[in-house]
């Protein structure tokens, strides 16, 4: 099984050079796309020896796809620049390397994210599990906000032992930033698919929000960071449903 390793970047000088150092091993190749980068991301994926090509944003599925068909290699293995492999995940994927793989088959592997310098494993958060290794004969990437892979026939899913590093938020407004971001895209998109707005939702909903991920996946085991992260995820369901509203006021 030969792998391209397939990255996409905006600006991400202090991911990248661990995202890469983890890859090199399992990789035949690293496609990097970057959608204008003003930082020192291009030169840091050069000195590395990527393959790196500009291409203006079209969305993250989009983005994604195009990286992948410039990829030499049918068996892309996908990463995000703010992640990296653990030493355990890569053995994993090693073992595979050398062995013939059916098209059909495709790794997935559990992906635990770092919040403020801690690890979190509660909230709903862990294990995350992420199809990140297929053959792209038969699956591309499809949705506008978060993106998955649809796949043309039907598959056989090996779940690779370790876990991928995701270093995402360095601090709590990091978090609240990205969540209220999606939670607009989101709002947007219900407002588009002629979602009716309801009043009920914007109330009821960030109150189940909280009590789930604290309470229900257990979030109190992560101390100060999973109350802080559950009490934003409430903030942004709220926001969502504020968003339509505003939208369907707007169009009365």
């Amino acid at each position: 099984m030969h792998i391209s390793v397939v990255i996409i970047t905006h600006n991400e000088e202090d991911n990248i050079l661990r995202c890469l150092n983890s890859v090199q091993d399992v990789a035949d190749e690293i496609v990097v796309v970057d959608s204008g980068s003003t930082d020192n991301t291009e030169k840091i994926c050069t000195d590395f020896g990527v393959k790196f090509v500009h291409h203006d944003w079209q969305g993250y599925s989009e983005q994604k796809n195009f990286a992948n068909s410039l990829a030499s290699n049918d068996w892309i293995l996908s990463i995000d620049a703010d992640e990296e492999l653990s030493d355990e995940l890569k053995h994993s994927i090693l073992r595979y390397k050398n062995k013939h793989i059916p098209h059909d088959m495709v790794f997935s592997m559990n992906r635990l994210t770092n919040y403020c310098g801690h690890w979190i494993r509660h909230c709903g958060w862990y294990p995350d599990r992420k199809i990140r290794i297929w053959n792209r004969k038969i699956g591309s990437w499809q949705g506008e906000i978060h993106e998955t892979i649809q796949f043309s026939t039907e598959i056989k899913e090996k779940v690779l032992q370790g876990d991928l590093l995701h270093y995402s938020f360095s601090t709590p407004q990091d978090y609240e930033n990205q969540q209220f971001k999606f939670a607009k895209m989101r709002g947007e998109h219900y407002f588009q698919k002629g979602k009716k707005h309801a009043s009920f939702y914007m109330i009821v909903s960030p109150i189940f929000s909280f009590i789930q991920h604290y309470f229900f996946q257990l979030g109190f085991l992560d101390g100060a960071d999973g109350f802080h992260i559950c009490w934003i995820s409430a903030k942004a369901t709220r926001l969502k449903y504020q968003t339509l509203k505003e939208l369907t006021d707007k169009k009365l």
